[in-house]
């Protein structure tokens, strides 16, 4: 799907009124809270994420900028309470929260926690809150980092993506590499948890360009590692490149080769994979924030195009920030759609992302024909054998995580489809 565009839906109500049976569990589920911050120095041509530079959002005055944005932001929570809140079940407090982008350190350290203070304020933070905001090594200093932590940060997601120059030259990325460290060392200086972000399969990055990244990762001492293949998006300019010839497309063969060499560094390194393309120091280490993403439970998005999930009821916002600020100073809410799940789609999407953790899913979750296709799978060697056994649980090979999508195509081929 090109940047521009959003998905398909059934109108959502200008109230941001949710159907009452999706608010019927509220809760005894754990909610959380996304913020998307939409603002980048430059766009990554790799990048098909909904961001705007300062320059193409028009400057001040455009409607919403840097100096705006944490208030536009606490108008949608006061939406989000208003909407939570109209069932007759509590509100819970709020488990997780996580700052994404864009580059949400391009706001003022202050204003960040100006947005963590209105969620505690609606909302209230549960007692062990995981409360993480992503980073540009180069927009941080240790003075940002320790005015996040004393206003509730617990985390810090840093954008590293490689160590090699080259690679990160062909990613547009601006960074220092230098920088990463400073980062780092500054974040753990301020007693907030690091995890550090990689993207593999680079267009011109060998093997041993792999390598050093993954070993100068490991050298910082993070507490998390997440590591994506990079994906050609439609509508990008690296497709654009990629369609002209200018560089090559990344190649299946190599990608796996990369991820099995992360998966044998970083786990003698001490860290364990907990979902397909994360791995963490111990289970108190991962990020709860996506893991209640993989486990289905509540959150609402705050921000320009900021998706949302609460009941099985799925919403998106209007894309770009002006009319997002527009709506919300309109007193209406920024969703553009929504789409209540089916029964039949909440399967296979508990399928799709349960089969991706660690801790596996149960065999009681899949349906006739998925429970029929797991013999062949660990025939095959994509599931763990011993596991399914004595856990009753599906957990998947490193063989298996390489082939995901297969796992989940076959577990939930109707019978007799082709596998």
């Amino acid at each position: 799907m090109p940047p521009s565009a959003l998905p398909d839906g059934d109108p959502a109500p200008e109230s941001g009124e949710l159907p009452a049976p999706a608010l019927a569990n509220l809760a005894a589920t754990d909610l959380g809270i996304y913020v998307h911050v939409p603002f980048c120095t430059v766009r990554c041509g790799y990048c098909d994420f909904n961001t705007y530079t300062l320059t193409e959002l028009g400057g001040p005055g455009a409607g919403i900028g840097i100096d705006s944005y944490a208030d536009a932001a606490l108008r949608e929570l006061d939406l989000a309470r208003t909407v939570l809140g109209a069932g007759s079940a509590e509100v819970p407090a709020v488990s997780t929260v996580f700052v994404g982008g864009g580059t949400p350190t391009m706001l003022r350290s202050g204003d960040l926690v100006k947005v963590v203070d209105g969620i505690r304020a609606r909302f209230g933070l549960a007692p062990d809150a995981e409360v993480t905001t992503e980073a540009n090594p180069d927009s941080v200093t240790p003075d940002s980092l320790r005015e996040l932590a004393d206003g509730g940060f617990t985390r810090v997601s840093v954008g590293m993506q490689s160590a090699v120059p080259h690679v990160l030259r062909t990613l547009e990325r601006t960074h220092d590499p230098d920088n990463v460290a400073r980062a780092v060392d500054a974040a753990r200086a301020a007693g907030l948890q690091v995890s550090v972000d990689l993207i593999y399969g680079t267009p011109g990055e060998s093997l041993d360009d792999w390598r050093r990244s993954l070993e100068a990762a490991v050298a910082l001492g993070p507490d998390h590692v997440s590591a994506y293949a990079l994906v050609v998006e439609e509508g990008t300019k690296l497709a654009a490149q990629v369609r002209r010839g200018v560089v090559p497309a990344p190649e299946d063969d190599d990608e796996a080769d990369k991820y099995e060499l992360a998966d044998e560094l970083l786990g003698a390194a001490g860290f364990g994979w907990y979902e397909v393309s994360n791995w963490a120091r111990d289970e108190s280490r991962r990020c709860r924030h996506n893991v209640a993403y993989w486990s289905g439970t509540n959150w609402w998005g705050v921000g320009p195009g900021a998706h949302s999930h609460v009941g099985g009821v799925r919403w998106w916002n209007v894309k770009h920030p002006s009319a997002y600020a527009a709506r919300l100073g309109a007193g209406l809410s920024p969703a553009h759609a929504r789409e209540s799940l089916t029964d039949e789609q909440r399967y296979d999407e508990r399928v799709l992302l349960g089969s991706r953790l660690v801790d596996g899913l149960p065999l009681d979750d899949l349906r006739g024909s998925g429970r029929t296709a797991v013999a062949g799978l660990i025939a095959d060697g994509l599931v763990e054998g011993v596991a399914v056994v004595r856990d009753a649980r599906l957990v998947l090979t490193r063989r298996g995580r390489l082939l995901a999508d297969t796992v989940v195509h076959r577990l939930l081929a109707a019978p007799g489809s082709p596998g």
